[in-house]
């Protein structure tokens, strides 16, 4: 079920840390607004690997989640050598896709990002397939956690 703020985060949160490089900012050291989805996709690998399966594990079983939709409510700059807090939740499972909710902070606990992934569940072939039962189960549990 879809919360009625936009962004919330749901239990479990996964939290994963990640050093901005000078390669994710501009000439001014701030980072690059397309980088935060980059962090986003790093929180939502580990979440994956760490609570459901991995991503690789999934491709091996011939299934894609590609992103359909998304959206990032930019707050402060992240900044060159910043460390930064993903936090990472799934909020939403239905038998062709799924949705993370994020919250980006530094190391001052300044909230810097908050985003949401809507990913597609496709075959091999890029065609829309059903979650297997059991994955399906799996990440329902996640979801049902909260």
């Amino acid at each position: 079920m879809m919360s009625n703020l936009e962004f919330d985060l749901q239990t479990p949160i996964h939290q994963h840390r990640s050093r901005v490089l000078y390669g994710d900012t501009d000439a001014g050291g701030v980072v690059y607004y397309a980088n935060y989805l980059r962090f986003c996709e790093a929180g939502r690998t580990e979440y994956m690997r760490d609570l459901v399966q991995s991503y690789r594990r999934l491709e091996a079983e011939g299934l894609i989640l590609p992103v359909v939709d998304c959206r990032v409510r930019y707050k402060a700059s992240a900044r060159y050598d910043d460390l930064l807090l993903v936090e990472t939740s799934l909020v939403e499972v239905k038998k062709i896709s799924c949705r993370f909710n994020y919250r980006i902070s530094n190391q001052e606990n300044r909230l810097l990002a908050l985003a949401y992934t809507v990913h597609a569940v496709v075959d091999a072939r890029g065609k829309l397939t059903p979650l297997p039962a059991d994955l399906l189960r799996r990440l329902l549990r996640q979801v049902s956690n909260s």
